[in-house]
């Protein structure tokens, strides 16, 4: 047996000695390898929940529904809106605490109506050395389980388990909600969350695998992975996405020439924001 093996026997296991459990499902590697996990040890008894909100975009919840058809779990699908909340519109450095919290809450309370006591996330044992993570506070407070922590199932870990078992997610680029492309300090609005989730689509159209557009209030600065650099970079792609961009309301669209970096909109990343290139021909009026 390998580690992996034993690892994932271990969990699956863990979970087998609980009456039930409900999956804080996002569709994402992390989570569809805990929902693939609790399903394989409890079947009916396993839950994915997933919460619908202006910050997922509608791609992200699709997936989510064809990947616990996959894995055979039940899925439910319950709404909120973290926009209700001053603290999170307000976007300050515990954002993602304010949003995990609501996010969690609302997995807390579907857990109770179906008479299940343990919510499981997905976070990995690589994720608290991964730099300022005030989500992982909320996950402790409201004591959610994290059975790839609890075992120390690392990311690359994580993908050996959702390839064991047959996910067609065990190679999906890591999703942040689509809050994490607005700069700390700038008011979250469903405005700029909505044109953010439509430049990302028409990227996705486009071919480019792992990116994001944050939104600098009306700039848009494009990031794409440093193996994908060079193809935003030629004129066939430069002229449609400023054309593109432009109507959905960008003012100004740029190019990050430092590539795709999650964290890149927190102030400790501010002094990297003039490392881009225009793709606006318009002049400055």
């Amino acid at each position: 047996m390998t580690p992996v093996e034993a690892k994932l026997e271990a969990a699956r296991d863990d979970l087998a000695g609980r009456d039930g459990v409900l999956v804080a499902f996002s569709g994402g590697v992390d989570s569809s390898a805990v929902a693939a996990l609790a399903y394989d040890a409890l079947g009916e008894d396993a839950i994915a929940c997933t919460a619908s909100s202006e910050t997922l975009p509608e791609a992200e919840l699709e997936d989510a529904r064809r990947v616990a058809d996959e894995i055979g779990i039940r899925h439910e699908v319950v709404s909120f809106s973290e926009l209700e909340s001053d603290e999170f519109v307000a976007n300050d450095d515990d954002r993602c605490y304010h949003c995990r919290t609501m996010r969690l809450g609302e997995m807390r309370a579907t857990a109770r109506e179906f008479g299940v006591e343990t919510v499981c996330d997905g976070t990995n044992a690589d994720d608290p050395g991964a730099g300022h993570r005030p989500g992982l506070q909320a996950v402790e407070e409201l004591e959610i389980y994290s059975p790839l922590l609890a075992h120390d199932i690392t990311k690359a870990e994580v993908r050996e388990i959702a390839a064991h078992y047959g996910l067609s997610v065990a190679d999906k680029p890591s999703m942040a909600c689509l809050s994490s492309r607005i700069p700390t300090g700038l008011e979250v609005t469903e405005e700029r969350l909505g044109r953010v989730e439509r430049a990302e689509a028409l990227l996705r159209q486009w071919g480019f695998d792992q990116f994001r557009v944050r939104d600098h209030d009306g700039l848009a600065r494009i990031e794409v992975a440093g193996d994908e650099l060079e193809r935003a970079l030629q004129l066939e792609f430069v002229e449609p996405v400023r054309e593109e961009l432009s109507a959905l309301g960008f003012d100004h669209v740029t190019l990050d020439l430092h590539g795709y970096r999650t964290g890149s909109v927190s102030p400790a990343a501010d002094a990297d924001q003039e490392h881009t290139v225009a793709v606006d021909s318009r002049p400055d009026d």
